[in-house]
């Protein structure tokens, strides 16, 4: 069984987050629940090795253990997206042609870090790159991490380049969104897909493709439902929808004021429900005791646990 990737990519991507035991061993038998775990909340696809499956972080060896290991348990159910950003040009493709043998339908990439390149240093390496592809290639705009941007006007110039296929957008900037949305008017092709998801509503209310959200990790069904209430036109099922995800935003993304505070309440939840380990890669650490606990109030007054 093999998932097709329709044109566009429509739905709910999971950005699944990598279950690790050390720095550099992964938690094999919470990957297998937490992928059966999203599975079971009807999400359209399953993305790895992106900023919460905190890719940059993990070693080449680890990387491409979990792109084996994903594919082969999703076995063809949905499409998988795998993540191949990296500063090195042959890494990113070594990274794209070991998804390809593994089975998964595209691959996910944000600018090459480290070096601030201009908008025309991007488009020649975009140029460069596209065509080695085996795979169908997204975009992923994440200036706060890369300190790029894939302007509107360069990703207009990059859906005529071979291989790309979309881009998912985690900038936060709405007006970047419109932007996109009113150069590929007339592209019904192209995939504009959202990260944070406190914008997922209006993102799909605007005519965005869908979401690739964190919070899938824990609670799928939450955003494949937002989805699917957006796709119906039912305003007031997305307005209460969007209320929970806002409070999932404000509570177990929030515990603390650090950056890293998203992915640790992240990984800290999935262990409180019994999913997978909560390791993080340096040079992050899991929640104490005190930030577990009120992890696990969240989770009960959401009706998770």
């Amino acid at each position: 069984m093999t998932a097709e990737l329709p044109r566009p990519l429509r739905g709910f991507v999971a950005p699944r987050v990598t279950p690790l035991v050390d720095r550099d061993a992964l938690d094999v038998a919470g990957l297998e629940r937490l992928i059966e775990h999203i599975l079971a909340g009807g999400v359209h696809g399953l993305f790895i090795l992106g900023t919460t499956g905190e890719a940059p972080s993990l070693s080449y060896r680890l990387r491409n253990e979990v792109i084996r290991r994903a594919c082969r348990q999703v076995a063809g159910r949905v499409p998988v997206l795998v993540g191949i950003t990296d500063t090195s040009f042959i890494e990113t493709i070594h990274l794209a042609q070991a998804a390809a043998a593994a089975g998964a339908q595209g691959v996910v990439l944000a600018p090459p870090y480290y070096f601030t390149a201009g908008q025309s240093e991007l488009l020649a390496y975009l140029e460069a790159l596209a065509p080695e592809m085996p795979l169908p290639l997204y975009l992923y705009n994440m200036p706060s991490h890369t300190k790029l941007v894939f302007q509107p006007a360069l990703v207009r110039q990059a859906a005529d380049l071979p291989n790309v296929v979309g881009l998912k957008d985690s900038s936060a900037n709405m007006i970047y969104f419109h932007e996109l949305l009113h150069l590929f008017e007339g592209r019904r092709d192209f995939s504009l897909l959202v990260g944070p998801e406190e914008l997922l509503a209006e993102t799909l209310m605007l005519g965005g493709h869908g979401g690739i959200n964190g919070g899938a990790n824990f609670f799928p069904r939450l955003y494949v439902d937002l989805y699917e209430a957006a796709r119906a036109k039912d305003l007031d099922r997305v307005g209460m929808l969007h209320r929970q995800v806002i409070r999932i935003s404000t509570t177990i993304y929030s515990v603390t004021r650090d950056s890293s505070s998203y992915l640790r309440g992240l990984k800290c939840a999935l262990s409180c429900l019994g999913l997978c380990d909560d390791f993080l890669a340096e040079p992050f650490r899991r929640f104490g005791e005190a930030e577990r606990e009120k992890i696990r109030g969240y989770l009960a007054d959401l009706k998770l646990l």
